[in-house]
């Protein structure tokens, strides 16, 4: 039994000619494509290597001052003179301390409020509009009344840490504790589960990628919190530090501290991310919402 060779009447054409038609004009992915969609794991230390390399041996070419730019090379030299001092570690762990502190206070009370708000429609016309306002003034005005309030000392840099770090968290846990599908809960409710039990099963894992994603800015934020803080009077930490080196011109001395503050930060991305896909190992990575 042989197989027909049908032709299309419009055009003329058979049915295999048609099929090779279409088969050619399937164009195959170029290499940009291909490498776009591929993952580089070298990408990334590449570009970092070879903007180290343009930095320290550009700066050299066109003899830019180190107290203007300095080379790669002198503020390895100036970390390392830190890094054996008992003074730089002092302050790193000061700095860490407020930072910790206020993300764990922000984070308590960004989970409570986030979940009031969310299941309760009462709360979140009440709450939200206060919350907005206060998130429109700027942080670092209120640096000098937490150190009025609560002085000099850890106190005030916690409370800057937190209020900072807060708004960020809340508003990821709002809107993951909203994210939940509405088919789930209805199949929930048919099979008569509680409130308890829905937010349990079905509320809590659809918000699990949101609160990471949360937690995640909010600990960075404390970071920067906490350096504001310490900014605006405080007796150590390396927001102390940096005002330090301002005032003698220690430009190297001050990209130090930042190169330490970029790697504290980064610390913190690479700790919750690992911790997400032990936790919330099922979900994908869902967006950000930032203040």
């Amino acid at each position: 039994m042989t197989a027909r060779n049908y032709t299309n009447p419009a055009s003329g054409a058979s049915e295999t000619e048609l099929i090779a038609i279409a088969a050619s004009k399937v164009t195959k992915p170029t290499f940009s494509t291909r490498f776009m969609e591929q993952e580089q794991p070298w990408l990334a230390p590449t570009v970092f290597v070879s903007f180290v390399l343009l930095w320290e041996y550009g700066t050299q070419l066109l003899n830019v001052s180190t107290a203007v730019l300095p080379r790669p090379s002198v503020i390895v030299v100036s970390l390392f003179k830190k890094l054996g001092d008992p003074v730089f570690w002092e302050a790193v762990g000061a700095t860490t301390q407020a930072a910790l502190s206020g993300f764990f206070i922000a984070g308590f009370v960004a989970l409570v409020i986030g979940t009031a708000v969310s299941q309760l429609p009462l709360i979140e016309r009440i709450v939200m509009p206060y919350i907005v306002a206060f998130q429109a003034v700027p942080k670092v005005a209120l640096a000098p009344l937490f150190v009025v309030w609560f002085g000099f000392g850890l106190a005030s840099k916690v409370m800057m840490a937190a209020v900072i770090a807060f708004f960020p968290m809340l508003i990821n846990i709002i809107e993951g504790l909203k994210s939940a599908e509405p088919d789930r809960i209805q199949m929930l409710r048919v099979f008569g589960a509680s409130k308890m039990q829905i937010f349990r099963m079905v509320r809590l894992p659809s918000a699990t990628p949101f609160i990471f994603a949360g937690l995640e800015m909010g600990l960075v934020f404390s970071i920067l919190g906490a350096v504001v803080g310490e900014f605006i009077g405080a007796q150590k930490g390396l927001g102390v530090l940096l005002l330090q080196a301002n005032y003698n011109f220690d430009v190297p001395g001050m990209f130090a501290v930042l190169l330490v503050l970029s790697a504290m930060g980064l610390s913190a991305h690479l700790g919750l991310g690992f911790i997400q896909k032990r936790v919330a190992f099922w979900a994908e990575e869902s967006r950000v919402i930032t203040a």
